[in-house]
């Protein structure tokens, strides 16, 4: 097919909301949104547990999480491929191929990133105002709490950066999920899928969509960014040194 007309193609299924690409974008988001979610709790709780603390013989968790930011997506597949394949230790709950494994998958390659960023936060904010709260008698768990909620715009960032990562990954999915029609496909699978066969309308149209998505994801990091820096610039300059 010409380029000209894979286009007009592309775009008559977008105007037109065609089922197997609805399907496929929803598909997409359900996977990353839960994924994004799971890796926000556990991530964020650890990443703030981390802020807080004077890590002593634990110094060596910096280094490892800064490793684990570059994992490949690839590995994060076989690893999770390994533990669900049917000799897998998880094997018995019968998830490879499935929603299941995806979110699994999305979730392990998000935890690095959301913890790392997250004790970023957390450690600067105690700085400014951790020893006022300690001296006004907040324990670990109270400071925590106030260091989340006056970093929260902050923290916001962190978790539309996860987002992005999750839904414009395809090594991991692919590999867990298997990129079944109608199951497991989501865009970025469905984007290679389609390419290899010829079919370069909906891939087209794919594209087009999760460039939407990041251009979205990208406005409201400026957003939040913005005002992070404004938010930041009200607080007294000694208390960042």
């Amino acid at each position: 097919m010409d380029s000209p007309d894979a286009l007009t193609h592309s775009l008559h299924l977008l105007l037109n909301a065609d089922a197997d690409l609805l399907r496929i974008v929803g598909r997409s988001l359900s996977v990353s949104l839960t994924a994004t979610a799971l890796a926000t709790v556990l991530g964020m709780s650890a990443g703030a547990w981390l802020g807080i603390r004077s890590l002593g013989r634990w110094r060596w968790v910096l280094p490892l999480l800064n490793t684990l930011l570059a994992l490949p997506s690839v590995v994060v597949g076989l690893l999770i491929f390994l533990l669900l394949s049917r000799s897998g230790p998880l094997g018995h709950l019968g998830w490879l191929y499935s929603f299941e494994a995806m979110v699994m998958a999305q979730t392990v390659l998000l935890l690095p990133l959301v913890m790392a960023l997250t004790r970023q936060w957390i450690h600067q904010a105690d700085v400014a105002w951790g020893e006022q709260w300690v001296s006004w008698g907040a324990g670990p768990g109270l400071r925590c709490l106030l260091l989340v909620w006056e970093t929260r715009w902050s923290l916001l960032t962190v978790v539309i950066t996860a987002f992005g990562r999750a839904v414009s990954e395809v090594g991991a999915v692919m590999i867990v999920g298997g990129n079944i029609d109608g199951f497991t496909r989501v865009m970025t699978t469905a984007i290679a899928l389609e390419t290899s066969k010829g079919d370069v309308p909906l891939a087209l149209a794919l594209g087009a969509v999760l460039l939407s998505v990041v251009l979205v994801l990208h406005l409201l990091l400026a957003a939040l960014t913005r005002r992070v820096t404004n938010s930041a610039a009200t607080v007294p300059t000694g208390a960042w040194s």
